[in-house]
């Protein structure tokens, strides 16, 4: 018993040491951006040694990837997106209407929470740096998964729009939530996140209902 409970103090200890790194790294992210942070500064903020930030989350692309997963989900918790709630209620919506005005609400809340990154990320020149480039094309490719859940639970329920494939209906939404369109109408525009969410569901369901 003394060991099983001396490794689940290890264990909660080594999550509150990835906690704090992964909230540092988001400050120093946010406030400096991609380029400023490196390793070195991030252990130093955190208090812990360059090692243990290799040793609890692993390189810079790393953490990056780390912090984004964290404000993508508003947690750590390892749950999918769409085994969490606010995607099982958008797939009990009566219509497909509902159900993409539900997902407008839901790309609302994740484009507010990953925008601030995303921006440092996307504007700091994929082209230009390839750990960048990996990570935003790792980003993409979830979001497109994403995507996919969505419109596999609409077809399951309401059916695909007449004169469309599934593929077409994805492609369609991937473009919509992209975080260029968030970022120019929310930060570049000024739009509230409000008026946001009611542009895009009125474009989905424009485009898909």
């Amino acid at each position: 018993m003394a060991r099983d409970y001396d490794n689940s103090t290890r264990a909660e200890a080594a999550l509150h040491t990835r906690r704090r790194i992964v909230e540092q790294a988001r400050g120093l992210l946010l406030q400096g951006g991609y380029r400023t942070m490196t390793v070195a500064s991030l252990a130093k903020a955190a208090g812990v040694s360059p090692q243990t930030v290799y040793n609890s989350v692993g390189n810079k692309a790393a953490v990056v990837k780390a912090v984004y997963d964290v404000m993508l989900a508003g947690d750590d918790t390892p749950v999918p997106m769409s085994l969490r709630p606010e995607f099982i209620a958008m797939q009990n919506a009566g219509t497909r209407g509902e159900m993409l005005a539900a997902y407008a609400a839901l790309s609302r809340r994740i484009q507010a929470s990953v925008a601030p990154l995303l921006a440092q990320l996307i504007y700091a020149g994929p082209a230009s740096d390839p750990i960048i480039a990996e990570l935003v094309a790792t980003i993409e490719r979830e979001r497109r998964t994403g995507n996919g859940h969505m419109v596999a639970a609409m077809v399951a329920k309401h059916g695909l729009p007449d004169g469309l494939t599934a593929e077409q209906v994805i492609d369609t939404i991937w473009t919509l939530t992209s975080p260029e369109n968030a970022d120019r109408l929310l930060r570049r525009c000024g739009w509230s996140p409000e008026r946001y969410e009611d542009w895009l569901a009125t474009c989905l369901q424009a485009t898909l209902a």
